[in-house]
């Protein structure tokens, strides 16, 4: 079993995101009683046994602008249901993740942390309405290193306007610069949503296939390996990515959490107060065989996990074998895995058709 915790608090909005993000005021102790009882709730219902509990991944909003006591009680609910060897992710803003806050979240069992960088340009940062500097980063990457995490892991974004090479070759000269404090890279190239401040504003996306392809190169070049679309390792992927990927069961706590349960899909309360009222609501989504089907579809080609032929119709493993002769697709141990992951979707819907 794999869990996901959101905490939805932030210092600002950034102008690109659209996950559930709050800023504090006064709802912090309120949401935190909520999630404990969410917490119970799914321990219960869905019969977790001790030590199920594979990989738990606190993202957000920003976890790191929550004091460490408001965890605490998270991690004694939570702990006799995590594997011994559980891997445990948070994520953290560079000026807010500082050295003390890092120091605790490890001693509460936190052994991966992942810091919302984004950019080390500093023009760059303030167009993704980011409010860290570039010092800010490697200032964050030391203090986790000085408390003891050996596996942490820097987002990035790109294929904004303002990216050209001479960006990118800017953001790959300081992404060297942490090699060795990272074992981990996750490069998003930036989404318009609705509900951002970026909506509408269409020509903020450089959409420049050829400088994706520049940036990615310029990553493994680093020493890390491609095994997701947008997400690189040295080593070992991220377990926690992964099991998305693979279809595996997972379940969601927090405001606007969303997780998935043999063949189902559970949906929180995507308002606070609604959430703080009732937080062990779900609403339940059956998924059919062809929602399944089409999601296995997509989620294996943007990933190494691949595609089993035996999961492909008839027709559709006719269109993955026409991939394969054009050389977009390779065939191994009875999966077919994608070559190219910016080609993804397309490939996914061509087969799918």
């Amino acid at each position: 079993m794999h869990f996901y915790i959101h905490i939805p608090f932030c210092e600002s909005k950034c102008h690109y995101c659209s996950f559930t993000s709050l800023k504090k005021k006064d709802y912090e102790e309120a949401y935190f009683n909520a999630l404990l009882k969410d917490l119970n709730y799914q321990i219960s219902y869905f019969k977790l046994a001790k030590n199920s509990i594979k990989t738990l991944f606190i993202g957000g909003g920003t976890p790191s602008v929550v004091d460490v006591k408001f965890y605490e009680k998270i991690f004694k609910t939570l702990t006799p249901f995590l594997e011994e060897k559980a891997e445990i992710s948070c994520e953290a803003n560079p000026n807010s993740g500082n050295f003390n806050w890092l120091k605790n979240m490890k001693e509460l069992g936190i052994n991966r942390i992942s810091f919302g960088a984004q950019s080390f340009n500093e023009k760059k940062l303030q167009f993704l309405g980011r409010t860290h500097s570039s010092k800010a980063i490697f200032e964050s990457l030391e203090n986790a290193k000085k408390a003891g995490f050996k596996n942490v892991n820097l987002d990035m974004i790109y294929d904004t306007k303002l990216d050209d090479k001479k960006m990118l070759k800017f953001e790959l000269f300081h992404l060297e610069k942490t090699k060795q404090l990272i074992k981990h890279l996750s490069a998003y190239h930036l989404s318009i949503e609705e509900n951002t401040a970026f909506s509408k504003l269409f020509h903020y996306k450089k959409n420049a296939p050829n400088l994706m392809r520049f940036f990615i190169k310029g990553i493994e070049n680093l020493g890390f390996k491609q095994y997701e679309i947008s997400n690189f390792s040295k080593n070992k992927p991220c377990r926690h990515n992964l099991s998305y990927w693979q279809g595996k069961n997972y379940l969601a706590a927090g405001l606007s959490g969303v997780g998935f349960y043999e063949n189902q899909r559970f949906y929180t309360h995507k308002n606070l107060k609604e959430y703080i009222k009732e937080p062990c609501f779900r609403k339940i989504e059956k998924l059919s065989f062809n929602d399944l089907n089409l999601e296995r579809l997509f989620l294996g080609l943007r990933s190494v996990v691949g595609v089993k032929e035996k999961d492909l119709s008839p027709a559709q493993k006719a269109r993955a074998n026409l991939l394969l002769k054009a050389k977009k697709l390779q065939f191994e141990k009875g999966r077919y895995f994608n070559t190219n992951f910016l080609l993804s979707d397309e490939l996914a819907l061509f087969i799918s058709s």
